[in-house]
């Protein structure tokens, strides 16, 4: 398997037809090893739009979806930036790559673990896996400029919007399979939200999700 022919492939037929034409995210998905971050067994399909099994409940997004996120949330280097859901921590490493510091919550130790070997072999400095509860966000570090949920909820915790700052941005796929929409959140002035539903999707719900809008991670 020629890799850097799949990698090119993914980009140009699957990630830039769905209408990601954002140059630097479209070069930063050739430059980032995607195959380095999924499970062994699996390296034939870290290009296909397809969620890869990590175990424990988790998949990793498709390709373009990764993209698409990235393109919305129109990352700056300056960005604090908070994912729920580390998974392998492709995602975190695409993030670190466009802002000043990634902190990204896992829930499960393995899969924490995993990633942080996953993002030093990659030399993501500032990229930061903590294991945790999501559903409080990580208060610590609080507040963000963007905050980012890798697993669908049937609504966006209040506790994770309250560690926005104002102009920050989150993005979540928010509903009920099928029916649910990606929804980008601005903080537009203390405690003010306004949002805007970008593209219907359909990924699984963030794990151990125990009633409607509540949710650990």
């Amino acid at each position: 398997m020629n890799l850097e022919q799949a990698r090119q492939n993914m980009v140009e037929q699957q990630i830039r037809t769905w209408e990601v034409l954002d140059q630097e995210v479209l070069d930063l998905l050739l430059t980032i090893r995607r195959e380095d971050f999924v499970p062994k067994g699996y390296a034939k399909l870290a290009f296909a739009e397809t969620a890869i099994p990590l175990g424990h409940g988790a998949a990793m997004l498709t390709p373009a979806l990764e993209a698409k996120f990235l393109q919305a949330l129109a990352l700056r280097k300056s960005d604090k930036v908070l994912e729920i859901g580390t998974g392998s921590g492709y995602m975190a490493a695409l993030l670190g790559a466009r802002s000043d510091h990634v902190y990204t919550v896992e829930i499960e130790p393995e899969l924490a673990a995993r990633a942080r070997e996953n993002l030093q072999r990659e030399c993501a400095d500032n990229v930061t896996v903590v294991e945790g509860d999501g559903a409080r966000g990580w208060p610590a570090k609080a507040p963000y400029d963007v905050i980012v949920l890798s697993g669908s909820v049937a609504d966006i915790p209040q506790a994770l919007l309250d560690q926005l700052k104002v102009g920050g941005r989150l993005l979540a796929v928010v509903g009920e399979a099928p029916l649910m929409q990606a929804r980008l959140v601005t903080c537009v002035s203390e405690g003010r939200f306004q949002s805007v539903n970008l593209f219907e999707t359909s990924i699984p719900p963030l794990r151990n999700l125990p009633a409607r809008g509540k949710f650990v991670f």
